[in-house]
């Protein structure tokens, strides 16, 4: 059974930088970082180019880096046997704003409403950004690192979540309250681990 080679992004980004040269890349190892406005635009050349082929678009994600958002694109070529990773860097964290890549990938239809729903970017161009998993009025984005401390006057609104064992609720740990936390993570591991004998 063949598996998949990673492309490296060193031949990803000298493609890119002769097709898009007025665009500006980062180029790591496994990956290209593109700008968060070209996402339909690179993402269609790669799909279209003989050389790379990524017809599928096999998983978007994105990263909370606290002061800015990693979305993450793997294209699949099943043709070519490989894989390609892009990154869309936002420009700030609050709103992270990156082009949808719907009019590319169709399946990014409910990716990017996931990573919406869950890290808060809006995908601009997409068809139908709501909230896949959560309920209208939900507050904030729970993959977040800033969810439960949400900065101003925001709270969550919520010591726990929905339907959670109000005996054991389990509780956001944050930067500020590690040590308090590490105690907290004990207790429940400690009652669950009593509560099973």
């Amino acid at each position: 059974m063949k598996t998949n080679r990673q492309l490296g992004g060193e031949q990803i980004g000298a493609a890119l930088k002769l097709q898009f040269p007025d665009l500006n890349f980062v180029i790591e190892d496994e990956w290209v970082s593109i700008p968060p406005d070209s996402v339909s635009t690179v993402l269609g050349w790669l799909r279209d180019s003989e050389d790379f082929d990524a017809a599928q678009l096999s998983n978007l994600t994105a990263v909370d880096r606290y002061d800015h958002v990693e979305v993450v694109y793997h294209l699949q070529s099943l043709d070519l046997n490989h894989q390609i990773a892009i990154k869309a860097k936002t420009i700030d964290s609050s709103p992270a704003v990156v082009e949808s890549a719907y009019s590319v990938y169709k399946g990014a239809l409910l990716q990017e409403r996931e990573v919406y729903d869950l890290m808060g970017v809006r995908f601009e161009g997409h068809p139908d950004l709501r909230r896949l998993f959560l309920w209208d009025g939900f507050p904030g984005h729970p993959l977040r690192k800033d969810f439960m401390g949400m900065q101003g006057e925001l709270t969550s609104g919520l010591d726990g979540f929905p339907y959670e064992d109000n005996k054991n609720p389990i509780r956001a740990i944050n930067k500020n309250n590690l040590e308090a936390g590490t105690e907290y993570i004990g207790e429940i591991l400690d009652s669950t681990q009593s509560s099973s004998s």
